[in-house]
């Protein structure tokens, strides 16, 4: 199996995406289009899917599924979904380098932002 650097190589998250296009397909219309409750419930549930399998493989926001879905379903055009997924592959790799120097100082009182170096290198 060839190693998958990010989230949106994987098979099962690729699969969860198209799904998700596929509930929004069946309930944009007919009964579920009226049943406003279990229309969103329904909605979020398979949302929830591929953030489940993203989160599992490293620490992004939901925002950025959000926007793969928003792309999918033609709400955002492709560059405005670029320059998103590039802010957020940005607050991604902030965080986590956040996240590793707050673990390397387990009995800090107080986080100076200076004292932290994000790596953020396209």
């Amino acid at each position: 199996m060839p190693t998958v650097e990010q989230f949106e190589d994987l098979d099962v998250w690729k699969r969860s995406r198209a799904l998700a296009n596929v509930i929004y397909d069946f309930t944009e219309a007919g009964p579920f289009n009226h049943d406003f409750v279990l229309r969103d419930q329904i909605r979020r549930a398979v949302v929830s899917v591929m953030s489940n399998i993203a989160e599992g493989f490293e620490s992004k926001t939901q925002g950025m599924f959000i926007e793969y879905l928003a792309l999918d379903r033609k709400y955002i055009s492709q560059e405005q979904f670029n320059r998103t997924q590039s802010e957020a592959e940005v607050c991604s790799r902030q965080i986590a380098s956040l996240s590793h120097y707050l673990e390397s100082k387990p009995n800090a009182r107080r986080v100076r932002e200076e004292g932290i170096t994000y790596n953020v290198e396209h």
